[in-house]
């Protein structure tokens, strides 16, 4: 079978460019070994325009949020299936400082896009918000678990998916330059396997900063319209359950969870909601794909011809995803420049 774009892995990135790529008319097959450290199969999936200590604007926010629930609602329509959970995104002040300079940055253009309102006392029962906090728009969460579940279904029965556990020594090149696997022939190869892509000898130059994280999920009794977030996020799932997380922890990347993370996030969502907590029914552990500039690594490489890498999403992929698999996308069949910021070439010197 002859494909156009073979692509190497079908986590969050492989599933979204291997749509778009379809959308465009191209003929795309998918491998994957669904494997365990993958962070999609785990992540919380949160898409969030002010983020960090400091509640500073997400990196490209302007354009990145127009793009996000467009396509996940183009996605929801075409595996009829519902995964976009458009939700505001609560953040409590912790001091006056702060609660004044979001009052005033809430007549500013720059912020009035993504700013439902601010509240200046406690309103949120449950939450410890004395000082009131961010209420925020375009926000929210992708199931991101279902989404990839659906996806997988659909190109499994148009035959567009193999299922392997170990890639390596069976991809060759052949003198006209196309890649063969098995049965299959491509003319390209793009690389969509995160923090996996390492593992290639295409890519094990690539400055990777895998970074393990954990996510609960608890039976508390609380219940929240919003997604609260500061220090934790507590994602309400109903029937009294809400999945909390996350730990950043780049020194132990492993798939083991841990009592360390679990106590942090536990003590973290005490002193976010006063909500007792009831018991954690369920731990999962992810690998992030981080890059050491924490910006995604797409491009080809420096020398081998037809050969790609649409990755390094890290932690924000559902915000990140729709915009530059559209970016990737026109770079791979019109040839347009990658920005900079993200273009593979600025590691070029760590080969």
């Amino acid at each position: 079978m002859k494909v156009d774009f073979l692509l190497i892995g079908q986590g969050l990135a492989g599933t979204i460019l291997s749509y778009r790529l379809l959308e465009a008319g191209y003929k795309v097959h998918l491998i994957d070994d669904a494997h365990p450290s993958s962070s999609s199969k785990v992540a919380a999936g949160l898409y969030n325009p002010v983020t960090g200590r400091k509640l500073g604007k997400t990196w490209l926010a302007d354009i990145l949020f127009d793009e996000i629930e467009p396509f996940y609602k183009e996605m929801e329509g075409f595996l009829k299936q519902k995964f976009l959970h458009p939700i505001g995104i609560y953040r409590p002040f912790i001091s006056f400082e702060e609660q004044n300079e979001w009052l005033a940055k809430s007549a500013d253009e720059q912020f009035t896009g993504f700013i439902k309102k601010v509240i200046t006392g406690p309103q949120f029962p449950g939450v410890r918000d004395d000082l009131g906090g961010l209420l925020l728009k375009k926000s929210g969460y992708v199931d991101i678990k279902s989404l990839l579940k659906a996806y997988r279904a659909w190109v499994k029965k148009q035959g567009m998916l193999t299922e392997v556990r170990f890639l390596a020594g069976h991809l060759n090149k052949s003198s006209e330059g196309t890649w063969h696997y098995g049965q299959l022939e491509a003319k390209n190869l793009v690389f969509t396997n995160g923090i996996q892509a390492k593992d290639s000898n295409f890519f094990n130059w690539l400055p990777f900063t895998p970074v393990k994280g954990e996510i609960l999920t608890v039976r508390q009794e609380f219940h929240s319209r919003e997604i609260i977030n500061r220090g934790v996020f507590r994602i309400d799932m109903g029937n009294g359950l809400g999945k909390v997380g996350a730990t950043y922890d780049n020194q132990n990347v492993d798939l083991m969870p841990t009592d360390s993370g679990k106590k942090e996030i536990l003590d973290k969502l005490e002193q976010l909601i006063s909500a007792k907590i009831i018991e954690v029914t369920d731990q999962q552990v992810g690998i992030r794909p981080a890059t050491i500039d924490r910006k995604p690594m797409l491009g080809k490489h420096p020398s081998e011809e037809n050969v790609y890498i649409f990755g390094g999403l890290g932690a924000k992929g559902v915000s990140l995803s729709p915009y530059f698999s559209k970016k990737m996308v026109e770079f791979l069949v019109r040839g347009e420049e990658l920005q900079k910021e993200v273009n593979i070439n600025r590691f070029f010197k760590y080969i």
